[in-house]
């Protein structure tokens, strides 16, 4: 008789590639939309505890620099270790975020929360936006490629609004505003992490591991000024979404003396839906004309938002969210485009992790530039300064891609 010890182990049962596709795109939503719940809340724990808004830029900033040291990190990882670990292991991290908001609502636990949040998203994105491509192909070879990589920009933009929308809902209608988001999100992303275990592994992983290294980028010398072009892009794209996730609520309150957390809720939404939105729309043309037309729409938003927060106009300021939203989304996706393009296969996980520790740096510079100018400054000029700095950076890099 066999001890039940040395029976084999039946082997864990995976979804296809097509059914995993989605599950993984749904995982990498979920994380996302955790990501930004916080937002309309954030003026909660203020008038609870009393600081000022500069510790609010501290708190988001600390989700930022969890991203990229993460990125830095263990954003390529997932090119030798294999793409399901990664996403599994980025996904119980978030988990471990939502417990730590219900454990330890204080300063210093959303601080730690948020950077630990960062940390899990830091060494998703790059590699759910790679395992997704990989699934899609396998899954339907004779498909265009640009197919899957407009997906994953679309969950991105859409797992992002999301979070403010839920985060407004929860904090407006909830009698625990501050412990029913989290409860939520962590039921979701435990049941997240059991699905991405089913999804098929599309990395073959060697019998000899490399030596570990940080991250870099491997790109031949005649592509690197398109690749830095395109980063600038997605630093000063992310800028954008990082001042409507972390100050809507106080640009709204102190601009326009707004206070509704259901109305910051809906002017994040708003901005990441319209990134989202605008990359389906615009899906048609050519990836320089999607990215002119994202600069355009970003100009004239970053244009609008100063003026509207200066004369108090809300529907200015909704409008102005919305049309540089959409210009994120469609800059946002020709810089995606153009650096999977600009990289091999083996190296593209690593090379698009290089693309998005960019970006996430735009999440924590101008954000807290902005936040600490609150100190001194009425949010008209402090606006006024960021969009200007925005602006010059957009130049700067529109250039460096458009003759790629």
């Amino acid at each position: 008789m066999l001890n039940s010890a040395t029976l084999p182990r039946p082997a864990l049962r995976r979804v296809s590639h097509g059914r995993g596709f989605w599950v993984i795109a749904a995982a990498y939503a979920a994380s996302l939309a955790f990501s930004t719940v916080p937002t309309p809340l954030y003026v909660l724990y203020q008038q609870r505890d009393g600081f000022p808004t500069y510790v609010v830029t501290i708190v988001f900033a600390a989700y930022a620099v969890g991203v990229m040291g993460s990125l830095y990190l263990a954003g390529h990882v997932s090119d030798w270790l294999g793409r399901r670990r990664v996403i599994l292991a980025a996904t119980l991290t978030q988990a471990l975020s939502a417990t730590l908001f219900l454990v330890w609502p204080d300063v210093p636990g959303l601080i730690l929360a948020r950077l630990i949040g960062g940390a899990g998203i830091g060494a998703l994105t790059a590699t759910a936006t790679a395992h997704l491509s990989e699934l899609r192909a396998v899954a339907r070879p004779s498909e265009d490629h640009g197919r899957a990589g407009l997906i994953a920009t679309v969950v991105n933009m859409g797992g992002l609004a999301l979070g403010p929308l839920f985060g407004g809902v929860f904090a407006s209608y909830s009698a625990e505003p501050l412990t029913t988001p989290f409860v939520f999100f962590l039921v979701l992303l435990l049941a997240s992490a059991i699905a991405v275990a089913l999804v098929p592994e599309t990395v073959e992983r060697a019998e000899e591991r490399p030596a570990y290294r940080p991250q870099r980028v491997s790109l031949p010398s005649s592509a690197r000024t398109a690749f830095f072009g395109a980063a600038i892009g997605a630093f000063a794209a992310f800028a954008i979404t990082g001042l409507f996730m972390a100050l809507t609520p106080t640009l709204l309150a102190q601009g326009m003396h707004q206070s509704s957390r259901m109305l910051a809720g809906l002017a994040s939404f708003s901005v990441f839906l319209a990134a989202a939105a605008a990359q389906v729309v615009f899906a048609g043309l050519a990836r320089k004309t999607q990215l002119r037309l994202g600069l355009a729409l970003m100009v004239t938003g970053l244009v609008a938002l100063p003026i509207a927060v200066t004369t108090s106009q809300l529907w200015l300021f909704l409008a102005g969210g919305v049309l540089a939203g959409a210009g994120v989304g469609l800059g946002f996706r020709a810089s995606v485009a153009t650096v999977a393009a600009l990289a091999e296969p083996p190296v593209r996980g690593e090379v698009l992790a290089a693309l998005f520790l960019a970006a996430y740096a735009g999440l924590v510079l101008p954000i807290l530039l902005v936040g600490i100018s609150l100190i001194w400054l009425p949010s008209a000029w402090a606006l006024i300064g960021f969009s200007v700095l925005e602006l010059g950076l957009l130049a700067w890099s529109a250039p460096k891609v458009l003759t790629r």
